[in-house]
């Protein structure tokens, strides 16, 4: 039987989680304030750091209700160098992780950063906005785009 679109938005919402990783405490701020106003039915789970995001992911393998349904990434933690590593480390990450959608969520508008974070599997590029009301805007699209439109896949363990 086919789902109809009310299902698979309620399947994307149910129990949905977001991992974001900044490392900046201001920055977070704003995107906690954006997703109370635009996502206030998902739950935000924050890491500042490699370390805290592969520590978490790892622990996450083995508790599927924990899982995130979308990653939002920030190159510069606080050098490209340690977000290009994270993602690397994500992609390699065996399924469901390695395989969850990833947002980078940066400052960065080189056209170098842009290329290479496809190139090295982000789901989506997004520079971050100046304005608070922008942020606002750019929440309520990534909801739109990525809790109401796509069907999310389930959470379905490699053996």
């Amino acid at each position: 039987m086919v789902k109809s679109a009310h299902n698979l938005i309620n399947a994307n919402f149910k129990n949905a989680k977001l991992l974001i990783v900044e490392d900046d405490d201001d920055q977070w701020l704003i995107i906690q304030q954006a997703m109370r106003q635009c996502m206030s039915e998902l739950t935000a789970q924050r890491v500042a750091t490699l370390e805290q995001a592969m520590t978490l992911l790892e622990d996450w393998r083995y508790q599927e209700w924990e899982i995130p349904k979308l990653i939002l990434l920030d190159l510069y933690l606080p050098t490209n160098a340690t977000g290009w590593q994270l993602l690397k480390q994500i992609r390699a990450m065996p399924s469901p992780i390695g395989t969850l959608p990833i947002v980078m969520l940066t400052s960065s508008v080189d056209p170098i950063d842009i290329k290479d974070a496809y190139q090295l599997g982000v789901s989506a590029y997004v520079v971050k906005p100046i304005e608070f009301a922008d942020w606002l805007t750019c929440f309520r699209e990534l909801r739109t785009y990525w809790l109401e439109t796509v069907t999310l896949p389930p959470i379905q363990y490699e053996l």
